[in-house]
């Protein structure tokens, strides 16, 4: 190939000027007469030529093969039946059509499964600028149309854009829609989840009006069902009921059909709703003013999740100060709205270096008990009076406490220490600067508590003197209680010989007590971590933990063997064949996860539409068609024209060959040397000066 092209020795505003004042000159001379006007005037524009620096360019030139993008989607969507059969033909057959074109090359892009969707609009969007858009020549998708990154589709192309959709024009789903659902809930409260049955592609007119039955499970456990006609929103209360995951499972059975749906994934969905509480309500009851009432008060007031409501006994019946009650400043025990009335607005009751002294009558202990039999908790910190005839063991409260007094105090330094329970029980288990055996302690020592004979049902988790019981935990009922047999942990607090873990052991005991789920000394765990891995936990008194069932959304179950952690805690690491509910158990320890989404997003839509990709195709006067319909042939087109169609032989499409080429070998030669333009250049010149002389002898 061969060209003109300029180099100019001046701006080219100059040589522009330098033309322009030429024409003026040579228009002036012909006003005037002169006869060798014309002559000066190309003269003139002679040297601007010169000046201008025309050169002559040639090189070879190479074609270059046209560019055919051809998009395979194999994601999770594309596995429904028929449609891997499908795609495998079509790329196939156009991979054999395109390649038969002379000057033409294929560019494979694939796309697989991500956990945000089909990404067809990143796919595409990455394969056109990662080539010359003058050799692009077509793009060919072989998809069901099911993206899920559309705003990522290119608005246009260089060439033309060919959707060819897998799947059948019968093909019909019906799936369940979750339109709005808490991550959070107060525990006992209803929450609202939004919801409908939507109906897709080819209902059946047999399917089209029958309502899907529901059934909602919460934590594996049937909650209610009901039937939903499709297209209905559905506002569904659910109420948490206890703290941390609370999961609830929604689903519905393949409705029958001669022409069954496509699949039946997206028919459940899988929730996870956090259990909280509102507010932890606090009842703190102190028999008498103490050096370590104020702990109490200053861990619970330190909590903005609690509402403390405290009382300190200052003037009980049997004291005779012959001060009238009306002359007091103080706040009457309001015992009967408390203890009768109010008790089960309280998560937890403590009593502190509390005396029975006549205040509370016996039918209000049967109460308190009662409310910790169906749920509730009480903390019993105990000071001398324990074992005193003043003891709560020896009140109607006394058939729940974990341990009964002997009635004997060590009035003797000692050293709190970990038992053996209470390196595996989560309220002790790993509590800051804790003594090793046959290590130095980093805890300070306390100066006395009472001696108690412990309950059948009683963990021991701390010890003290003698190796006597410290901290008590017990289960009744449905509810919790918790001893501490002295009321010296207000040392710690103080930095006595070092302190403690005061405030951290104070709060283990209170959210144990109000059945807080990550101090639940039996417990499953799994917490999920980057894509399907999940760790499961097992936290237990005993000594050693069978293998995990997992049970799989289809059915199948598998067993996972645990390794110790460290004392009560088992631990493994496994990873999940795919999203779903699953339902973990050792013994009789259960727990239900949800994995991935609330339902796969693959299978959320999964009739194959053009409704994405169309506008792309519409555009660059591609096509939308199915596969199903035949597969369509492939031709060659001039830009401009369109694309696809129907002929005699069946459906088609076409590609628009770029006629793209690369030079080489480029060479740059002046169009007449410097001494040719100056020859030339005199020459117009001598001839107008000439023509001007001629003309001047002949008027002499």
């Amino acid at each position: 190939m061969s060209g003109l092209v300029f180099d100019p020795l001046l701006p080219w505003p100059l040589v522009g000027g330098l033309a322009a004042l030429a024409f003026l000159v040579a228009l002036w001379s012909l006003w005037r007469g002169l006869r060798g006007w014309a002559w000066r005037g190309i003269a003139g524009l002679a040297a601007a030529a010169a000046l201008a620096g025309p050169a002559l360019e040639s090189g070879i030139r190479h074609k270059l093969s046209d560019i055919v993008v051809l998009l395979d989607d194999r994601s999770a969507s594309q596995s429904l039946p028929g449609r891997a059969g499908q795609t495998d033909a079509a790329v196939e057959e156009l991979t054999r059509q395109l390649s038969a074109l002379p000057d033409t090359e294929i560019r494979r892009v694939t796309v697989g499964d991500d956990p945000d969707g089909t990404q067809i609009g990143t796919a595409l969007t990455r394969a056109l600028a990662a080539e010359p858009q003058a050799r692009v020549a077509g793009v060919i998708a072989v998809t069901d149309g099911l993206a899920h990154d559309a705003p990522m589709v290119p608005a246009s192309a260089p060439a033309p854009v060919h959707v060819l959709l897998t799947g059948q024009a019968q093909d019909w789903d019906r799936r369940l829609v979750i339109e709005e659902a808490p991550a959070y809930g107060l525990i006992g409260k209803p929450v609202t989840i939004r919801l409908r049955v939507e109906d897709q592609g080819a209902v059946p007119p047999e399917v089209a009006q029958t309502p899907a039955r529901l059934r909602i499970l919460l934590d594996g456990e049937e909650m209610r069902a009901l039937d939903l006609p499709p297209g209905v929103t559905l506002d569904l209360p659910v109420v948490p009921e206890h703290a941390g995951q609370n999961v609830v499972s929604i689903a519905f059975d393949a409705p029958e059909a001669e022409v069954p749906e496509l699949t039946d994934r997206n028919n459940s969905a899988a929730l996870q709703i956090q259990g909280v509480r509102d507010r932890l309500r606090v009842l703190l009851v102190s028999g008498a003013p103490h050096a370590g009432e104020r702990t109490w008060r200053n861990l619970l007031k330190s909590d903005a999740n609690v509402d403390l409501i405290h009382f300190t006994i200052l003037r009980p019946p049997d004291k005779m100060d012959a001060v009238p009650v009306e002359e007091m400043s103080l706040i009457a025990f309001p015992t009967q709205e408390l203890f009768m009335e109010r008790i089960r607005d309280f998560d937890l009751i403590i009593f502190d270096r509390y005396r029975v002294r006549g205040i509370l009558l016996p039918q209000y202990y049967d109460n308190i008990r009662r409310y910790v039999e169906e749920g509730g908790a009480i903390l019993v910190s105990a000071g001398p009076e324990m074992s005193s005839v003043e003891s709560l063991n020896l009140s109607p409260l006394g058939a729940i406490l974990p341990a009964r007094p002997t009635g004997r105090i060590h009035d003797e330094p000692f050293l709190p220490r970990l038992t053996d329970e209470g390196q595996r029980h989560p309220v002790t288990a790993g509590l800051p600067g804790a003594p090793a055996e046959g290590a130095q302690s980093h805890w300070g020592r306390w100066l006395r508590m009472s001696q108690v004979i412990p309950g059948p049902r009683a963990q021991v988790v701390l010890s003290g003197a003698r190796d006597e019981p410290l901290l008590l935990l017990s289960r009744v009922g449905e509810g919790r209680v918790a001893m501490l047999t002295s009321d010296q942990v207000w040392l710690w607090g103080r930095g006595f010989e070092g302190g403690g873990p005061q405030l951290e052991l104070l709060r283990r005991i209170a959210h144990w007590s109000m059945q807080e789920p990550e101090l639940e000394e039996e417990a499953l765990l799994a917490d999920v971590g980057p894509g399907l891995t999940v760790t499961i936990t097992r936290r237990t008194m005993n000594v050693t933990a069978g293998p995990v069932r997992i049970t799989r959304p289809d059915g199948q179950t598998e067993e996972v063997a645990l390794t110790e952690a460290g004392p009560g805690r088992f631990t493994a690491r496994w990873t999940a064949p795919g999203p779903g509910l699953y339902r973990l158990a050792e013994g009789e320890i259960g727990r239900v996860l949800a994995l991935g989404p609330a339902a796969p997003r693959e299978f959320e839509e999964t009739v194959a539409s053009g409704a994405v990709l169309g506008p792309l195709a519409e555009a660059t006067r591609g096509g939308v068609l199915r596969f199903s319909e035949g597969m369509p042939g492939l031709r060659t087109v001039r830009e401009g024209r369109p694309a696809h169609g129907r002929g005699v032989a069946g459906p088609w499409i076409a590609i628009t060959p770029r006629e793209a080429a690369s030079v080489s070998g480029m060479t740059h030669r002046p169009l007449l040397p410097g001494w040719a333009w100056l020859a030339l250049i005199a020459g117009l010149a001598l001839a107008g000066w000439l023509a001007e002389g001629r003309g001047g002898l002949r008027r002499a």
